[in-house]
């Protein structure tokens, strides 16, 4: 039964992670192209008109009369709020995986024993720590779910947008600990191959063959 939920968590902490990170490129993209796409059009109708080009003058202005119809003026706070929520979980997902920068030339010199010891107390920090800022952040997140504080262009409730720090810490939290339990158990830490790509599988070169006398003759 845990498997099995460590499993979903899994899938739904990726699922999470590339949909965030989706969405808002896809956001920002159209935005730029909403905002650029407004002022060229209008700059196009106006050389169209003074060159005598009535139809792509017509055209250039529905354009623009179309673009400058569209208000995108929350995209930019919206993306923020996702690339905010994809870090947090990304933190976490970085720990369960081992993608986290570490110095760990000094610990590595250090006999097996106290390697395991100074390796599990940093674990187990880094646990405390998110457990307390997670902890910080849900008191905050309480406080502002009392009050009608809402965002500056999307005027969604702040203490959605501020979910994110309690959700994010107390996962990456869990994280930690789990890490830290099955170092204990194998003293195995995840580990992140920085060459290889998920999705991409590369073949092995094939080995040499050796000659054949044969052929070594010739």
């Amino acid at each position: 039964m845990l498997r099995v939920l460590n499993q979903a968590l899994n899938h739904l902490e990726e699922w999470l992670i590339a949909t965030l990170i989706a969405a808002a490129t896809g956001l920002i993209f159209i935005a730029v192209v909403h905002r650029y796409g407004a002022g060229e059009s209008i700059v196009l109708s106006r050389w169209a008109a003074a060159h005598g080009m009535n139809w792509l003058a017509t055209l250039s202005m529905a354009v623009f009369t179309f673009l400058s119809e569209l208000d995108l003026s929350w995209a930019q706070e919206l993306c923020i709020y996702m690339f905010i929520w994809m870090a947090k979980f990304g933190a976490a997902y970085g720990v369960r995986t081992g993608i986290h920068v570490g110095v760990d030339v000094l610990v590595n010199q250090l006999s097996p024993q106290w390697r395991k010891s100074v390796v599990l107390f940093s674990l187990l920090c880094g646990a405390l720590f998110t457990v307390v800022v997670g902890t910080m952040g849900l008191k905050f997140v309480m406080e502002l779910y009392a009050t009608d504080q809402v965002t500056a262009d999307l005027e969604a409730p702040r203490w959605i947008v501020f979910s994110a720090v309690p959700a994010g810490s107390y996962l990456m939290c869990f994280r930690f600990l789990q890490v830290a339990f099955a170092f204990w158990k194998t003293g195995a830490l995840p580990h992140h191959d920085e060459s290889r790509v998920e999705g991409i599988e590369i073949d092995a070169p094939p080995e040499p063959q050796p000659s054949s006398p044969a052929g070594a003759a010739r």
